[in-house]
């Protein structure tokens, strides 16, 4: 069968590249392995967050005499039910992807997919035709020498999703998003964890005053946060891991019940035929042009198998870009500067542009303003007064980078998103009517801070 487009992989990248391309006309196919939706939908973005959300429902219920709620005997969290109500999440989210899927006319091709040359895919050792092949394939968790991965004491985040019951303790190698976000599940119901970065702080992609505000948040739970350490070997026991490390303190070993490795991610480039097409590969990523074309004619490649930011929704707007491309519908490329970041610890994390140090670093002359939610009504309403909204411009008072922490603020993060791809400026922010009592009010107060108009506080 001859399709216009085949997309190799289902996830957030391949499923939306698929149906914009059945939206402009075209005759596509997805191949999947696995379950369609990818990694994103079944075993990362959507059940790692209702596991979140039941630690927060647990957390809430165990300070609920904070809110004047009084609930009798002990409250406990059951592990299992945590986990199989996030496999429910992330089924019932795949088969809405099914949906669309076949709403859309697309085929859905069961099967390894291979390039077999230009225009030519296999799928399990059928062939199809092609005239455009996009490769959404996607990544998988990074595996180091010195910490080799078991499924059982030395976990992914895979296996982290899943476990069959609760460790009494965990060290997690890794303060990205990812192992931010396990290490916050399981501090908050009850496991010791201690969280090991190579880097000098903790979430290093993230702005630094947020970066402490977390570390003070990991503290809070009980949780051990060392920075500036390497892990220098994983063994495992009869009883659980020992773990060699080198920091502050000099050599030491930590034990506990498992090590989760959050490390990073790599792409999923392997047998896919690239080689024998041609198709160009640096440090492990496939190399594409601004429209995500590679070097061989009618191969296209995008998400967390090219060199861009390793996140759903850049894959997503990649997808379109591509695709919208390959029709001749003349898109303007992705903007990489605005790409916002969120993480779902609590409090919450999400950011967008640059951080102080980068515009520091690039020698941008800036003004910085700042909202702490110990001053929002609404904070101190929910009991969330943590974190605050930290806005970044430039001396034309152009937002160039927006860094939040605090409840809910991933919600938030919109406004200063839209504001920085929309190149508005201070006034602009200010000028508009936020509701009240709202979390997304601290956005405009931090604007006025930031050029000297504030009058709230």
């Amino acid at each position: 069968m001859k399709y216009d487009v085949i997309v190799i992989g289902s996830g957030p990248g391949g499923y939306v590249a698929a149906i914009r391309a059945s939206q402009l006309g075209m005759k596509a196919a997805v191949v999947e392995r696995d379950a369609v939706g990818g990694v994103c939908l079944n075993w990362g973005c959507i059940p790692t967050k209702a596991l979140l959300k039941s630690a927060q429902v647990y957390n809430y219920c165990a300070n609920a005499s904070h809110y004047g709620v009084e609930i009798a005997g002990d409250v406990k969290p059951d592990f299992a039910k945590i986990v199989a109500r996030s496999r429910t999440v992330a089924d019932t989210m795949s088969k809405g992807v099914q949906f669309l899927l076949k709403k859309n006319n697309i085929d859905v091709l069961a099967g390894h997919g291979r390039i077999l040359g230009k225009g030519r895919v296999s799928v399990d050792g059928t062939e199809y035709e092609a005239g455009h092949i996009v490769i959404a394939t996607g990544a998988r968790p990074r595996e180091m020498p010195f910490m080799p991965i078991d499924g059982k004491r030395i976990i992914s985040s895979r296996e982290a999703l899943a476990l069959a019951e609760l460790p009494q303790s965990m060290v997690v190698v890794g303060s990205g998003a990812i192992g931010s976000e396990f290490a916050y599940l399981y501090a908050t119901l009850g496991v010791k964890v201690t969280i090991v970065e190579y880097m000098p702080q903790i979430m290093p992609l993230e702005d630094e005053e947020v970066a402490k505000t977390m570390e003070r948040a990991f503290r809070k739970l009980r949780a051990t946060v060392m920075t500036s350490t390497t892990v220098k070997a994983v063994r495992t026991t009869d009883v659980g891991c020992e773990v060699d490390v080198e920091g502050k303190k000099g050599l030491e070993t930590l034990t506990a019940d498992m090590v989760l490795s959050a490390v990073g991610i790599q792409a999923n480039i392997e047998n896919l035929g690239l080689e024998e097409a041609g198709v160009a590969v640096e440090r492990g990523k496939i190399v594409v042009d601004e429209f995500y074309r590679t070097n061989v004619e009618g191969i296209y490649a995008i998400g967390d198998v090219i060199p861009t930011p390793a996140l759903a929704h850049v894959a997503s707007a990649e997808a379109l870009c591509c695709v919208d491309a390959i029709a001749g519908q003349n898109p303007l490329p992705v903007d990489y500067s605005t790409i916002p970041s969120c993480v779902f610890t609590s409090p919450e994390v999400a950011s967008v542009g640059m951080t102080e140090k980068q515009a520091a670093d690039a020698g941008i002359e800036y003004k910085v303003g700042r909202f702490p939610f110990t001053a929002s009504g609404k904070a101190t309403a929910a009991g969330d007064r943590e974190g605050f909204v930290k806005l970044i411009f430039d001396a034309d008072e152009k937002l160039i980078g927006a860094h939040l922490v605090g409840a809910n603020v991933t919600e938030v993060l919109s406004e200063p998103a839209l504001a920085k791809r929309l190149g508005l400026k201070a006034h602009a922010m200010i000028s508009a009517i936020h509701a009240h009592p709202t979390m997304y009010e601290g956005v405009a107060e931090a604007a006025e801070a930031a050029v000297g108009k504030a009058v709230h506080l």
